[in-house]
Formats: C-alpha cells, structure tokens, sequence
C-alpha cells in the first residue's frame, strides 16, 4: 500500500461491511497524519462538551469506534482518566494499544449486538462514528439502551450524516418523546482542510 495514499478522498464512499473493515486495516498506520493534516477538529470539541456536563472526571468513559485513540487522546487531554475503547478494526486497536491511554480495548462491531451491559456505563462518547456506510442511523438506539438513567452520550455528526434525514431523524425522535435531553449541540469545524463541518452533541437519557 503507498505510504502517500490519501484514504480521506474515498472513505465516505464506503458501502460495506468488508470493504469498510479492508479500508481501516489499509489506513490504520497512517491514519493519524493524515485526519491531523487535514485539521481534524471533532474530538476535541465532543471532549470539551462533555467536560462540561461531567464535572467528575474519573467517571468511566467508553469511547465507542475509538479507532486509533485519538478520540481517547482527545477526552484525556480534558481530564477524563478512566477510559475504555471499542473498534471494529484489530488494526485501528492495534495503534490505539500504543498509546496507552485505555483500561481496556475490545473488537466489537456497531452493527452487531454491543457486548456491554446495559448501565455498565454512565458515559458513552461515539466521536466521528455515526457516519453513512460506517454506522448507521439505528446505532444511536443501541447505545442509548445501554445507558441508565441519567447517563450522557456524547457524539458527533458530520456533513454527510447531517445530509441524511436518519440520523438527526432518529434523533429528534428520542428528544420529542421525552427518552434524552439535549445539554449541549453546536455545528463547527470537523475536517478543516477537506471543508468538512460536524454538529457535536451531548445527551442525557432520562
């Protein structure tokens, strides 16, 4: 595989499973210069988001499609000390491993049932995931059944899923019959260089 490969010109054109899992394994080496040279904005803004909701920073966060941690590297960086990763991508944990910011690391799939407890968590983060062709719109039911009362999901939403009407769809679902209150959402820079925006968003389930 060339080392100049540029993987964000086709990575929104993925449409399947294996080609998604293929392109990852191809891309985990060179993944973090590639979204760094590129301004990649998100994680650090759903960090900040969050860190403002949770005021206790050793609550356990599980960072779902950590890849290769950058979002980990993200919530550390804003004091959250406890963190445990889950990708799709052995090659994606791999990088992540190296970086020694989680308690633990699990392949686990999105679109498979997620091998957690329901309330093992009271924070869930899931940072440039729910995309087209990577996680669907009904993911977002699935990690807020995992959540308790009370828990807070932090999330991003790019361009191309604020561009299908599933995602904030499934979204304004849950707000309108009362499941999660929206704390905090705001549209900003996702991927600068590429002209690429995202909504960040912090949900608390009822």
């Amino acid at each position: 595989m060339a080392e100049n490969k540029k993987f964000l010109d086709t990575v929104y054109g993925l449409d399947t499973p294996e080609g998604t899992k293929q392109f990852y394994q191809d891309w985990s080496r060179t993944y973090d210069a590639e979204v760094a040279e590129n301004g990649y904005a998100t994680p650090a803004r759903v960090a900040e988001a969050l860190a403002d909701v949770v005021p206790d920073r050793s609550t356990p966060v599980l960072d779902i499609g950590c890849g290769t941690g950058i979002s980990g590297m993200a919530l550390r960086a804003q004091g959250f000390d406890i963190l445990d990763g889950s990708d799709f991508s052995e090659a994606m944990l791999a990088q992540a491993r190296k970086k020694g910011i989680y308690r633990t690391l699990l392949l686990a799939d999105l679109t498979d049932p997620m091998p957690f407890k329901d309330g093992a968590y009271q924070v869930i983060t899931a940072i440039g995931v729910l995309n087209p062709g990577h996680g669907p719109a009904e993911v977002l039911d699935a990690i807020l059944a995992k959540l308790p009362s009370g828990g807070i999901f932090a999330f991003s939403l790019n361009d191309h899923a604020l561009a299908d009407p599933s995602y904030e769809g499934r979204l304004m679902e849950h707000l309108d019959c009362g499941a999660v209150r929206l704390l905090f959402k705001e549209y900003g820079q996702h991927l600068p260089k590429i002209d690429l925006q995202s909504n960040v968003y912090v949900l608390q389930k009822a």
